[in-house]
């Protein structure tokens, strides 16, 4: 199931270091856009990392726990907005526009299906069962959408892509992502489950209570990664986690976004551990089970810190731009020596 996934290339990492260290600045200077660069060169294999082929793969899905009440949206909304994003309208699609981004969107199981022009059809099926009353799907649909994930990036990485940006779409993610936190880290449902699409504290309570009870009801389900995934997950977190998957395999990194995109690199990263040093958080989501999940995965913070929670891959986006910061300075900051400026 692992996809095989390359360790970071620590001699292109030492050498992108070594041209930051001779640019016009005291060594060290520029801070985390420095680590940046270096973790980029790693992950693509090469010291001057470029970021030019930038893509965001907004993956959408529908959830059967959305009959629990647990959102501000009626289901409807995730099909509306796949036609959205296809037409250009989202705030993703507008920030992709700032950052000179590709947006590709992908079903993976919209309710109805998408006849949205452009739309990669991937579904799983129409929606997932609830999560609150058994797993959202068998084994069998979870592994092939983390396969249909890792083709799709396979197939952007031949098209050409220097890094990869993961977005969603599903009403009712959120309290699915939650109940996937907390099945792959252990800690509480309360402690993970926020108030998604901004519902109120009767909602909050009801997310929570709903996320306690599918972690007891599939609580025999829970062992080895892709079991995790088909009892609380959804059909976009399998594509999100295939498509982290693929990217890395073939030395492209990735950009998580807000809760959903990060449980998906949750899951994948424990089907396949060599992919954590290719993930990139974009920005810190104000929901509370991101940070537990951004702190299973060990990384470096967050690029950006904006209470952003729409979800879509728009943190993920905005943060292309300090990643593009980064290797424009490997390429074209000036040497002391190139200049003619005295060194300490």
């Amino acid at each position: 199931m692992a996809q095989a996934v390359p360790p970071p290339d620590h001699a292109a990492a030492a050498q992108c270091q070594l041209l930051l260290d001779r640019k016009t600045k005291p060594p060290g200077s520029l801070g985390r856009l420095e680590e940046l660069a270096v973790r980029l060169a790693g992950a693509q294999g090469r010291a001057r990392p470029t970021v030019a082929r930038k893509v965001v793969a907004v993956a959408a899905g529908d959830h059967g726990v959305t009959r629990e009440n647990v959102s501000a949206y009626p289901a409807a909304v995730t099909p509306q907005m796949v036609k959205n994003f296809a037409g250009g309208g989202a705030a993703v699609s507008v920030l992709a526009r700032v950052t000179g981004a590709r947006v590709v969107v992908i079903d993976m199981g919209v309710r109805g299906g998408s006849d949205a022009d452009g739309v990669i059809h991937m579904p799983l099926g129409e929606g997932t069962a609830s999560i609150a009353d058994g797993p959202a799907m068998d084994l069998d649909s979870a592994a092939r959408g983390v396969q249909s994930g890792v083709a799709i990036a396979l197939a952007l990485a031949q098209e050409g892509l220097d890094i990869l940006a993961l977005g969603d779409m599903g009403i009712g993610n959120s309290t699915v992502a939650a109940a996937l936190i907390a099945g792959l880290t252990g800690r509480p449902a309360r402690e993970v489950t926020g108030r998604g699409t901004g519902v109120d504290d009767a909602g909050l309570a009801r997310k929570v209570a709903v996320v306690e009870r599918a972690l007891e009801i599939n609580r025999a389900r829970l062992g080895e990664p892709l079991a995790v995934l088909a009892a609380l997950g959804g059909f976009e977190i399998a594509g999100l986690a295939g498509l982290a998957l693929g990217a890395a395999s073939v030395r492209v990194p990735v950009l998580m976004d807000g809760l959903i995109s990060t449980a998906a690199a949750l899951v994948a990263a424990r089907i396949a551990p060599a992919l954590a040093p290719y993930l990139i958080a974009g920005h810190l989501s104000p929901e509370p089970g991101h940070a537990v999940a951004l702190a299973a995965l060990g990384g470096p913070p967050p690029l950006l810190a904006l209470e952003m929670r729409l979800g879509e891959g728009s943190g993920a986006v905005l943060a292309f731009s300090l990643c593009e910061a980064a290797c424009r300075v490997v390429a074209e900051m000036a040497t002391f020596e190139s200049a003619g400026v005295s060194e300490r």
